[in-house]
């Protein structure tokens, strides 16, 4: 029979299971709430900031106005390149899907043997219902925007009154910590989404310069594509490098010049996400790349693209909470760049 220490431990395995399940199913509901939370943290300076001067009303109606703004501008510029792209593929599906079965018989032809099946499964018409599929979803965000509008707004009213109810005799000490936590969390969340802004937009505009040299068609949509997907780690560059790939091929039919773009794009992704960002967020950032990779793959697993997007935020807030406590402080040690508890001047 197992102890009562592996019980408990079985018990808190399978709660946590459960919770994730119930995560999963309900995702219609927790998505836009992780996400309008993500949005609190990152506009309350703004409102806060505002209501000193005007009415609390009239500041948070300029404070939702704003964020809605830009994240429209985001969402805008991503449809807008899957749009340029997809009109591009109907135009000349012919000539791509020609390309393709030439690639794929020449594969065969030198012994590669998963050209074959790999044609069975992506061919032109796969490309084009994929490109479709993901336009359909980000045209399909309008339910999605408005609840967490809701939330958003309700939120933004409630920030106040919830931290003193955090800050009341009746909730410590743990209210204190949880204080501390959200204050944390939020200068890291607004950290985080400086940096990632400002080399989403670098490599928007380094991809579009990449692709005006090279000659490559849709320069303008490839950047605004890129830029976009770059706020989602390692899946949103990855989609931007194949994309322009595979469509090099069809344009330029050589593997010279598709390798040439290949290479670019990765290049380009490598320098602004690999030596950029990480030198502009500093130490106090500094997360496991394993952990980051986990977040984001498992986030797409759990809620689809919102998800991946998700990913990293939520496990800054997991790495907080956790260095909170003694008993759980190990696993903030791991998931960390560096050991927790050391100064960073981050919170704030």
């Amino acid at each position: 029979m197992p102890t009562q220490g592996e019980g408990r431990m079985i018990g808190h395995l399978a709660t946590g299971i459960l919770v994730l399940a119930l995560m999963h199913f309900a995702q219609s509901i927790f998505v836009p709430l992780v996400f309008s939370l993500f949005l609190i943290a990152l506009v309350w300076p703004v409102q806060f900031a505002l209501q000193r001067k005007l009415p609390k009303l009239l500041a948070l109606l300029i404070t939702i106005t704003v964020t809605i703004a830009i994240v429209l501008a985001v969402g805008s510029a991503v449809i807008w390149g899957f749009g340029k792209l997809g009109q591009w593929l109907f135009a000349n599906a012919g000539h791509f899907q020609a390309v393709y079965t030439d690639w794929t018989d020449w594969l065969e032809g030198h012994g590669v043997a998963v050209a074959g099946p790999l044609a069975d499964r992506f061919d032109m018409n796969w490309l084009v219902r994929f490109t479709q599929t993901i336009a359909g979803r980000l045209n399909s965000f309008a339910g999605f925007a408005i609840l967490v509008f809701i939330f958003v707004m309700l939120g933004l009213l409630e920030v106040e009154d919830f931290n003193r109810r955090l800050q009341s005799p009746n909730a410590q000490p743990q209210g204190q910590r949880v204080l501390l936590a959200n204050r944390e969390i939020g200068a890291k969340l607004r950290r985080f989404m400086v940096v990632r802004t400002f080399a989403s937009i670098l490599t928007g505009l380094v991809v579009w310069g990449f692709a005006l040299v090279a000659g490559l068609e849709l320069a303008t949509a490839w950047g605004a594509i890129a830029f976009a997907l770059n706020y989602i780690p390692f899946l949103g560059p990855f989609v931007a490098t194949m994309f322009p790939t595979m469509f090099a091929i069809a344009q330029f039919e050589s593997w010279q010049m598709a390798v040439v773009v290949f290479l670019g794009l990765n290049l380009i992704q490598f320098i602004i996400g690999s030596y950029l960002e990480p030198l502009l967020t500093g130490a106090s950032l500094a997360i496991s790349p394993f952990a980051v990779i986990f977040a984001v793959f498992f986030g797409s697993f759990l809620w689809g693209i919102s998800g991946a997007f998700l990913g990293v935020p939520v496990l800054i807030a997991f790495i907080v909470y956790s260095g909170q406590s003694p008993s759980t402080r190990w696993l903030a040690t791991l998931l960390s760049g560096k050991p927790v508890g050391e100064s960073d001047g981050s919170a704030s």
